[in-house]
């Protein structure tokens, strides 16, 4: 069977279906194509609802709309139809809707405000646009008032009203002096949000005759002044009795000392008020209270919380800013004003309405003759918005009927369509607070299918990684996709290939056969055609010899080696980094074809080189590290940091530049490599440097780039080979214009933190970057590949904006533009975010397991489609547990055990599974929400393997000639039994071994009576257990029949356990890394032994190599051991018969290629070697003595004792070892005939 997977977010070129939810075409991102196909008119550009302009320029009314045939534009004014030919000052630009009101030769905008609406029109439907208010903006002067002079009281409080003319759009108000200078505002002078100034109580600084309110009108870029209002604030201390006479008591309030006053509040007045704020707009409360002292303000939010992240406080609390607020912001806020003497407090009752904002907004369908489809338009108000359609511009109810056409509430029906189906549908959501249009054509088409990728396109990749081989295409009907390989060859069909919905090819692992033409069929019923493309696979590049990590002493010289293999058809290109970054530009670097060379080396050169090798379809990459040492001292002069610069100058001065000079202080035997020049912004970051450039060391002049409102201070640090200087002094501040914003927010994103919507996020802007006062962003998205208009909002100086009632992930266009009161920064750029992930919604499916072996298995899934994930596909989970041990038929509770594989993997491997057992699993699907539904679950069963070791073997009841075995079976069997091997042989006093005998016991037996021992002699066990699959590991003991009836040794009535007649020494354990390893072990015998270890390669018939123990411990570190290796290792005892553990093996670690050491260096390998070959200079001279005398020295057989019994030589006949004599009767290595009597046991 096919395999299919959508592929949503693709290069735009393989953009060809949208995941949409109703089944649709969509036209490819093709141009030629774009050119060809009849289209209904799409507006793509208008003005805003609510469009304010300036009455000294020309009006222009924009409306630009695209189609197929081009559109033809139309306008209406108030409702009725709008001739622009009858108007001279009225024109539409050509190939356009947009118009033009010519104002500035003899035209008045008051004679054009009304509401404009353009309808676009072409042969297949009729597109209109929003009503477009156009109102002209309007700064009239202040009207002519006599202000008298206000004469206070000092303490009391004061309004100073500033009443400014009313203008289109509201004016700005500020406070400033005569001199230009903005009036110092505090918590107890501020400007209340009417533009009044308020004093909660006056003193007799605020005595002053120049406090003006200016208006600034944006629109037509004017500033109105109200005329100077006189203050004069009155202390009653200092009146002598002459002012006193000249004053009346109306003046000055009355003659009454300077009192303390409770808080009363100035505005709002009474004790509530109300406000209406629409959702999404910034919520202000204001609280400004007289008193003496001045009062402090607080605010709360009636039975419940301020909402965080959202809640600002501005003009000294005394002004509550909510941003972006929603329902749930209604409700009762109070503000509290408070000083020592008492409190008064407003509860303002906030109720939060909401214009009508999109759900779903309609998205416009492409379909074929006969298909099915749906229009769908949800929004949401407050109050709920009421939903009306248009078809073409006019009301649904009244447009011609289309008997494919079904309207039902907010959803138009559409079923099988025909080609005079095409229309644009209009759906208008509107409350009392504002509406929204949106335009949604239907375009039926009937196309034969056309393939839109190039013919013989060349496709190169390596091998072992993904081919994708792209067949983009449009018909309608939609086309079925075929593929096949070769001129006559068969359709491409198996798991080897994947066949994605957009046309393309995916062969997930191509091989060198993979190579070819491969040819793309398309066919629906009104056509059929086909294109070829060709595929080469070549080889990997790889770096076969990789650069070695180097120490070389300063001034000498090193190479790096870079030896690489590449397919011949590649041409490789080779760059060399230093600590990942370009090289010195220094002719002591020389490049190789293979190597790079570093002469005369210094300090400088000391760290990481890199050698990266790419192609035009692969890179790789190797690493080294260089170390450069100090070489023998010379004599040197004393060198020192400089000393910092002086004399700071500021010449030039410009709005955007200023020069800069200074004088260099001593560079104390070492040049001044370097000037750094940082800077200070008083005015946003006052204590902070930043820096600013570098400029060479023989420069004492620059000319220095500056930004708009910022507050600057300079200063200069010189810098030689030494190091820095300490700062310079400060120059003076110059302070910079203020400006647009010249740079919009970084690190733009956008991700949905829920399924319905979507956060926009960005890094605000630095203080000296905004570039002026009243930094705010416009926040602007709209659905990627969709036809919608950009939505935009205004905020205040925040970082997050989140949209509401999103699809499920899709992609959006974000852009966020910086704004202050100044203008706009540059257009930004465009990215691509999603809103919010939802949890998968279906499990992978096909899941099938593979058993390797006991205890590895490989199980493969189909992947699910990529429209069902929705999100982004982080991989898939796979969940596996026991269920149970098919040898022991128990059942208990195991935890399940999960493997990620990461990305679109479809198979995986399961490790460390227990053999003969039953295993369940399933797969899950994971996104960047979580875990989709899990698959049903898959039973498989593990074969049988060898079992483990025996889990116990004890030696009791030991007599002149039996011994009594006991045993347990393996804890895990893995498997069925079959049967135990027990094999065992004497030791005489000097640990040689006697003739080896095997037993085969049956697998329902526990224990085992050996008769027919030699007395008073120690045997060695060796017991493992079987299963059809082969043997497990065995497990061995020692044991001693007791001595004859004359001997000394006799164990006591009822002895169980034989008691070892030699110290014992068990269970040697390693813990093995790269060049060390830990061993441990267990002793058993007389205290304060003194212990050895011996150990050597595993296999080689090298001399044990011999390490002593400080003190008695348990345990020892064998170090300078070489990685990678397989070590035999045993424990033995001093002065105790030089009495042995049995062997243990273990492999150290590999090495690591960065910093490999020649080990025939190192002093502690050359002692070792120096050691070896004494001693072995000495077994050689006492051989040679032995040998003089006539007797023999079994070196080889000292050498084997207690190795393995399996490679032990005995002989055929005798049953001894050859050369041994049974001369003594305590070296009894003859075995007489023996009897075993088996006990049988019960087994499960």
């Amino acid at each position: 069977m096919m395999k299919k997977k959508s592929l949503c977010a693709s290069r735009a070129s393989l953009v060809l279906f949208l995941c949409q939810m109703i089944s649709s075409l969509d036209v490819p991102l093709d141009s030629k194509l774009l050119e060809e196909l009849s289209q209904p008119p799409t507006i793509t550009q208008q003005s805003p609802k609510d469009y304010i302009v300036d009455p000294r320029e020309n009006i222009v009314i924009q409306c630009e709309a695209k189609g197929k045939p081009p559109p033809s534009f139309s306008w209406t004014r108030n409702g009725t139809h709008f001739d622009i030919d009858k108007d001279a000052q009225v024109t539409m630009k050509p190939n356009s809707g947009t118009l033009v009101i010519n104002i500035m030769n003899g035209g008045k905008a008051e004679a054009y405000e009304g509401v404009y609406q353009c309808t676009a029109r072409n042969e297949r439907g009729a597109a209109i646009s929003n009503n477009i208010v156009i109102r002209p903006s309007r700064s009239p002067l202040w009207t002519k008032e006599k202000l008298e002079p206000n004469h206070v009281r000092e303490g009391d409080s004061l309004v100073l009203h500033c009443r400014p003319p009313v203008g289109l759009p509201p004016p700005i108000i500020f406070w400033m002096d005569n001199a230009f200078q903005r009036l110092p505002q505090s918590e107890r002078v501020s400007q209340g949000l009417n533009g009044d100034l308020y004093f909660s109580n006056v003193q007799p600084e605020d005595t002053r005759e120049d406090y003006i309110c200016y208006a600034r009108f944006n629109h037509t870029q004017t500033i109105q002044q109200k005329q100077p209002i006189s203050v004069k604030v009155f202390s009653m201390d200092s009146l002598n009795d002459t002012i006193a006479a000249n004053l009346s008591d109306t003046d000055i309030y009355g003659a009454k000392p300077v009192t303390e006053r409770q808080p009363v509040l100035l505005t709002p007045t009474g004790s509530t008020s109300t406000k209406v704020e629409l959702r999404g707009n910034v919520l202000l409360l204001e609280c400004i209270a007289a008193g003496l002292p001045t009062p402090v303000i607080r605010w709360i939010k009636e039975g419940g919380e301020l909402p965080a992240n959202r809640t600002f406080f501005e003009n000294f609390k005394k002004t509550l800013k909510i941003t972006d607020v929603s329902e749930a912001d209604s409700g009762n806020y109070k503000c509290i004003a408070r000083n020592t003497l008492g409190s008064a407090h407003h509860v303002i009752s906030v109720t939060v309405k909401a214009a009508p904002y999109w759900i779903t907004a309609p998205r416009n369908l492409v379909l074929s003759p006969g298909e099915h489809g749906n229009l769908i338009c949800r929004a949401n108000g407050n109050p709920k918005p009421d939903i009306s359609w248009l078809a073409n511009g006019v009301p649904i109810a009244i447009a011609p009927e289309d008997p494919s056409r079904k309207v039902d509430g907010d959803t138009i029906i559409f079923s099988h369509v025909q080609e005079r189906s095409s229309a644009v549908y209009q759906c208008n959501a509107s409350n009392e607070y504002g509406y929204l249009l949106a335009n949604a054509f239907v375009n039926v088409l009937a196309e034969p299918p056309r393939i839109l990728t190039p013919a013989n396109k060349l496709y190169q990749v390596i091998a072992d990684s993904p081919a994708l081989l792209d067949c983009a295409y449009f018909g309608s009907p939609k086309p079925e996709i075929e593929w096949f390989k070769g001129v006559k060859g068969s359709i491409l069909r198996g798991n080897e290939y994947v066949f994605h919905d957009n046309g393309t090819l995916e062969i997930p692992v191509a091989q060198k056969d993979s190579t070819g033409t491969y040819t793309c069929v398309a066919r629906n019923e009104l056509g059929k055609t086909q294109n070829e493309v060709q595929l080469e696979v070549k080889d990997p590049t790889m770096i076969i010899k990789q650069p070695e990590y180097k120490v070389i002493q300063r001034y000498g010289q090193v190479s790096f080696e870079c030896i690489i293999k590449h397919d011949s058809t590649l041409s490789p290109t080779v760059i060399w980094l230093k600590d990942n970054d370009e090289l010195p530009d220094d002719e002591r670097f020389l490049v190789g074809k293979d190597n790079l060379t570093i002469m005369n080396v210094t300090d400088k050169d000391d760290g990481t080189y890199t050698c990266i090798v790419n192609t035009t379809l692969d890179s790789v990459s190797a690493s080294a590290v260089l170390t450069v040492v100090a070489a023998p001292p010379t004599p040197a002069i004393i060198y020192a940091r400089p000393n910092p610069p002086f004399d700071l100058e500021l010449t030039g001065q410009l709005e955007r530049s200023i020069e800069l000079s200074w004088i260099p202080g001593d560079e104390n035997n070492s040049p001044i490599t370097s000037f750094v020049i940082e800077y200070e912004d008083g005015l946003h970051e006052p204590g902070v440097w930043h820096y600013q450039t570098e400029v060479p060391g023989t420069q004492t002049t620059v000319q220095l780039k500056l930004s708009p409102y910022v507050n600057y201070s300079f200063r200069v640090i010189a810098v030689n080979e030494i190091g820095r200087s300490q700062p310079s002094e400060p120059s003076e501040q110059y302070l910079t214009k203020s400006a647009s914003p010249d740079e919009n927010p970084s690190n733009v994103q956008g991700i949905g933190s829920e399924p319905d919507n979507l956060v926009i996020t960005w890094e605000s802007l630095k203080g000296f970057q905004s570039n002026g006062p009243g930094l705010q962003y416009k926040v602007s998205w709209r659905q990627k590949d969709v036809d919608d208009e950009w939505t935009s909002v205004i905020v205040a100086n925040v970082s997050k904006y989140i949209v509401s009632g999103t699809p499920t992930f899709v992609p959006y266009e974000i852009k966020v533009q910086a704004l202050n009161d100044l203008g706009y920064a540059p257009e930004p750029s465009v990215v691509i975010g999603h809103s919010g992930e939802d949890l998968p919604m279906v499990a992978p499916g096909n899941v099938q397991v593979f058993v390797i072996n006991s205890t590895l298995a490989k199980v493969h899934w189909d992947p699910v489609p990529l429209k069902t994930v929705r999100g982004h596909l982080q991989g898939y989970k796979v969940y596996y547990w026991k269920v149970q041990s098919l040898s022991r038929r128990s059942r208990r509770h195991v935890e399940k055990k999960i493997l990620t594989f990461r990305g679109n993997k479809t198979v995986g491997m399961l490790p460390g599974l227990e053999p003969y057992s039953s295993y369940k699993l399933n797969v899950r699907v994971v996104n960047g929400k979580g875990e989709g539904p899990a698959s049903p679950d898959k039973l498989f069963r593990t074969p049988e393997g060898v079992p483990g070791s025996p889990s116990f073997l004890k030696i009791t009841n030991p007599t002149l000639d039996s011994l009594t075995l006991e045993w347990g079976s393996p804890t895990h069997p893995n498997g069925v039994l079959t049967s135990y091997i027990l094999k065992f042989q004497p030791i005489n006093n000097t640990h040689e071994l006697g003739p080896l005998v095997e037993i085969r016991i049956p697998a329902n037996e526990s224990s085992l009576i050996l008769k027919n021992l030699n007395y008073s002699t120690r045997y060695k066990f060796y017991f493992n257990a079987q299963t059809s699959v082969g043997s497990g590991n065995q497990i061995t003991e020692e044991a001693v029949t007791i001595m004859d009836e004359a001997g000394i040794l006799r164990p006591a009535v009822g002895a169980g356990k034989v008691q070892p007649l030699y110290p014992r020494i068990r269970n040697v354990t390693t813990a093995a890394a790269e060049t060390y390893a830990n061993i441990s072990w267990e002793y058993e015998g007389p205290d304060h032994a003194n212990f050895y270890v011996e150990y050597g390669v595993a296999g080689s018939k090298e001399d044990w190599k011999k390490e002593i123990v400080n003190g008695s411990r348990s345990f020892f570190v064998l170090k300078g051991l070489t990685p990678g290796t397989t070590y035999k290792v045993r424990v033995g005892a001093e002065g105790l018969s030089g009495f042995r553990s049995s062997e243990d093996v273990f492999e150290t670690g590999p090495a690591m290629a960065s910093r490999q050491v020649d080990i025939a260096t190192q002093g502690w390998f050359i002692g070792l070697m120096c050691a070896v070959a004494l001693l072995i200079l000495i077994l050689l001279i006492v051989c040679f003595i032995r040998r003089n005398k006539g007797g023999k020295y079994p070196v080889k057989e000292k050498e084997d004792a207690h190795a393995d019994p399996e490679i032990q030589p005995m002989k055929e006949d005798d049953g001894t070892f050859g050369e041994y004599r049974q001369s003594s009767l305590h070296s009894p290595l003859s075995l007489p005939a023996f009897s075993v009597l088996g006990t049988s046991s019960s087994r499960s």
